[in-house]
């Protein structure tokens, strides 16, 4: 294959390789995410295939995705964060304090609580970073504490009702029948460009660029995907018409796309990304080319808490309230194990956040999907714990296959 002129041919080729050589990326999961789809269709297809509950996986997976967006920083320098749980309940409870008992406006009360999510991080990054404290005791201890914090900013375990439009809309709330179509659109437009530009970019550098088909078919793959299920969700999806009508996207799927985009290109495209790769992948080598590695600790934990506010705020506008066990139960559990299903290794230096997001739809269509079975929660506890094992096992399996052929 001349190196000029990849062809199609070739490059599935060099894939097969990749793979091979224990670089499977997002395969597994997306393949997880393909049966499961189809075992849960097949059981229950008149409920879990219906308008209604595609459009309920993006409403139920919010926090987690958001949540695990945030791990995927702290898991590429081989970290934890075991606190984001309810730190994200910490942060929704403070925009639920300031939003009801203060009665300011949710201009105020939502930055206040992104503001709140970055002052933890920048806390447990600097324990971590500055005194040498391992990430797990760190934030276990953190885990513990915002416990009690938010117990006390609950008075001892009230439950504080929210009843602000904007911010109960944000993880309630649908766009329009043409917004939706008008995002979608723009969605695909924006991604097609990207990609063109990219391929244009390598080939007038003269570097390796994937075949034009390659590329085409990537856009028109992603372009079939998001047409399908912007037509999905904007049918007639309301259980009762007569009283009201619900179709469109969910507001919160174009608040996903904002910082799917936002941290892909954060750690893609930017000097910044590059230097939290090379930290997760050899820290001391990464010291010696002059990388600040303490820096970089502390702002991966201060983006990983920033991403829980955001999912503790929309957990809370979920739920239109806030509660002791707000960000608490499964929920760390369940992001962690989105963000490494997804392809994120544990061992740091490999993940990207769409990985989180893959991650995230295995994670909830499990969820949902045993709870259309009525299935009880042992069995869903036990049945995720697999699939996270499993996760696991191939993450140590790939890299001990990648080390073994020199990759």
């Amino acid at each position: 294959m001349s190196r000029d002129r990849p062809t199609v041919g070739g490059h599935l080729r060099d894939y097969w390789a990749r793979i091979r050589g224990g670089d499977l990326g997002t395969l597994p999961a997306v393949l997880g995410l393909l049966i499961l789809i189809l075992i849960f269709g097949s059981a229950r297809s008149e409920t879990f295939l219906s308008a209604l509950n595609f459009a309920n996986l993006f409403n139920q997976s919010a926090q987690i995705v958001f949540i695990a967006m945030g791990l995927v920083f702290v898991l590429l320098l081989g970290e934890i964060d075991l606190s984001a749980g309810f730190g994200s309940g910490v942060c929704g409870a403070v925009m639920a304090i300031l939003l009801t008992t203060h009665g300011l406006p949710w201009v105020v009360a939502i930055p206040a609580a992104m503001a709140t999510g970055v002052l933890i991080g920048i806390v447990l990054g600097l324990l971590v970073a500055k005194l040498g404290i391992p990430s797990f005791v760190v934030t276990l201890a953190a885990f513990l504490g915002f416990q009690g914090v938010l117990l006390t900013l609950l008075e001892g375990g009230k439950n504080i009702a929210i009843d602000d439009e904007f911010v109960t809309s944000l993880n309630n709330g649908t766009l329009s029948v043409r917004a939706s179509w008008i995002l979608a659109v723009a969605g695909v437009a924006g991604f097609g460009l990207a990609q063109f530009l990219r391929w244009r970019a390598r080939v007038i550098r003269g570097l390796i660029a994937e075949p034009a088909g390659i590329v085409l078919a990537r856009i028109a793959g992603v372009a079939a995907l998001a047409l399908s299920a912007t037509y999905v969700l904007t049918l007639e999806r309301a259980v009762n018409v007569s009283i009201t009508s619900l179709k469109g996207i969910p507001i919160v799927v174009p608040i996903i796309l904002f910082f799917l985009v936002l941290w892909t290109f954060v750690l893609g495209r930017t000097t910044y990304g590059r230097h939290v790769y090379a930290v997760g992948g050899n820290a001391e080598a990464a010291r010696r080319a002059g990388i600040p590695v303490d820096r970089i600790r502390v702002s991966v934990f201060a983006i990983a808490s920033f991403m829980a506010s955001i999912g503790g705020i929309l957990i809370v506008s979920r739920q239109s309230s806030v509660d002791p066990n707000t960000g608490g139960s499964n929920i760390l559990l369940y992001s962690v194990g989105a963000a490494v299903i997804g392809g994120t290794s544990l061992f740091g230096g490999q993940g990207k956040i769409i990985y989180a997001v893959i991650g995230g739809a295995v994670i909830i269509v499990i969820e949902n999907g045993m709870t259309l079975l009525a299935l009880n929660s042992g069995v869903k506890f036990i049945f995720t714990g697999l699939v996270l094992l499993a996760a696991a096992s191939v993450d140590a399996l790939a890299r001990r296959r990648a080390a073994a052929s020199g990759g």
